[in-house]
């Protein structure tokens, strides 16, 4: 995708997405890490592209506002860990430890966005594979593998191989959110679209999810804002 500057917004840089099946011009934010995509039907020139974007620059400017500020881990900070904000504490520890409303880690500002990804990633996996293959056993289809990942688009995805992947950041969700993330792509092992059959497959694996799809929606932009690293 190429990309185009607004004289208004300089700092802001757009993806130009062509689609053949769009019919008119349409602005997107994303609500995990703000990117904005400009898609525009495919004949379409970039001049007319860059006006519509320009004439939408006041609520572009309302929308970006609204995002959540990035963050780093400090100590003496706090960061969520599955649904609840620990404080982050140095200590005498080998490995991290949880210990109440406290997550203790070894000394080191420099170190502590590494090591917490690291811990993220190891409970997340631990997590992840289990609401998997709990889910997976539930509707007897069976999985490939899964992955771990950062990204920055979905949550998770399901490969036609049967291969699932995550976001780790799912740890630092409330426990049924990551459950409700997991339900969600072993239902696309019986179904790899989001027809209402698919949402059926869910309700069956995961009744009641309604709420922790909406928590996702609601504040997972603000786990993405989470920097670990530069």
């Amino acid at each position: 995708m190429s990309r185009l500057i607004l004289p208004e917004m300089p700092e802001i840089a757009l993806q130009l997405r062509r689609s053949a099946r769009a019919r008119r011009f349409s602005l997107r934010v994303s609500r995990i890490d703000g990117q904005v995509t400009l898609t525009l039907p495919a004949r379409a020139r970039e001049a007319e592209a860059l006006a519509f974007a320009r004439s939408q620059a006041e609520w572009l400017r309302r929308t970006l506002a609204a995002m959540p500020d990035v963050s780093r881990p400090v100590f003496g900070g706090t960061i969520p860990f599955e649904g609840r904000q620990m404080m982050l504490v140095p200590g005498a520890v080998r490995a991290p430890k949880v210990e109440d409303d406290r997550l203790i880690l070894a000394a080191g500002e420099d170190r502590l966005g590494a090591r917490l990804e690291a811990f993220f990633k190891h409970c997340a996996r631990r997590r992840l594979q289990a609401a998997t293959e709990g889910y997976a056993t539930a509707l007897g289809r069976p999985f490939k593998r899964i992955t771990l990942r950062d990204t920055r688009s979905r949550w998770g995805s399901c490969a036609h191989d049967g291969s699932l992947s995550y976001s780790w950041r799912l740890i630092m969700a409330p426990p049924g959110v990551l459950d409700y993330v997991a339900a969600h792509e072993v239902a696309h092992l019986a179904e790899m679209n989001h027809s209402q059959a698919f949402w059926d497959v869910v309700e069956r694996l995961r009744p009641g999810y309604g709420p922790e799809r909406a928590w996702l929606k609601r504040h997972g932009g603000a786990l993405h804002a989470i920097r670990f690293r530069d």
